[in-house]
């Protein structure tokens, strides 16, 4: 599944093809590309979840300052996103990458996400998909991208 929304992500946001195609040609599309029907069902059901949840946002509340406080993982939370993975949020909105609300996103599809080894790398990935298509957060992209392929290779947090 994250295989299938990584191509999808890769292929079709990043290109002049329209992402909004309806949903038969890109389930035979992503098929004929090798991916397995149950995948692509899976990664367009998290896809769809992500545009609820864009939709459901207060996006002038992005623009305001942030809290100063601490996000609590819970225990499934913990279970899904290890000690790195963890981290790596708490570091993203240390700098700015993420906001509470954006945190939160980012938070609740990585968690959505079937697989048993879920990387910090995987991470970095649901962040760019979730923050791609948000207003206003194209900076924050941008920072994320320079991060994830960044030459110099350096430590990330």
């Amino acid at each position: 599944m994250f295989e299938c929304l990584m191509y999808l992500f890769e292929n079709y946001n990043h290109s002049e093809m329209d992402v909004m195609m309806e949903n038969k040609i890109l389930t035979d599309e992503l098929s004929e590309a090798g991916f397995q029907k149950d995948a692509v069902f899976k990664a367009l059901a998290w896809i769809e979840g992500l545009a609820d949840m864009q939709n459901s946002l207060d996006y002038s509340a992005l623009s305001q300052q942030p809290l100063q406080s601490v996000r609590v993982f819970t225990t499934n939370e913990c279970v899904q996103l290890d000690k790195e993975c963890r981290g790596f949020v708490y570091f993203l909105e240390s700098i700015g990458v993420l906001n509470p609300e954006t945190r939160e996103m980012v938070i609740e599809r990585a968690t959505q996400i079937e697989s048993k080894s879920f990387s910090v790398d995987d991470l970095k990935w649901v962040v760019l998909m979730v923050l791609f298509n948000l207003p206003d957060q194209q900076a924050a992209f941008t920072q994320l991208e320079g991060l994830m392929f960044d030459e110099g290779g350096g430590t990330m947090h």
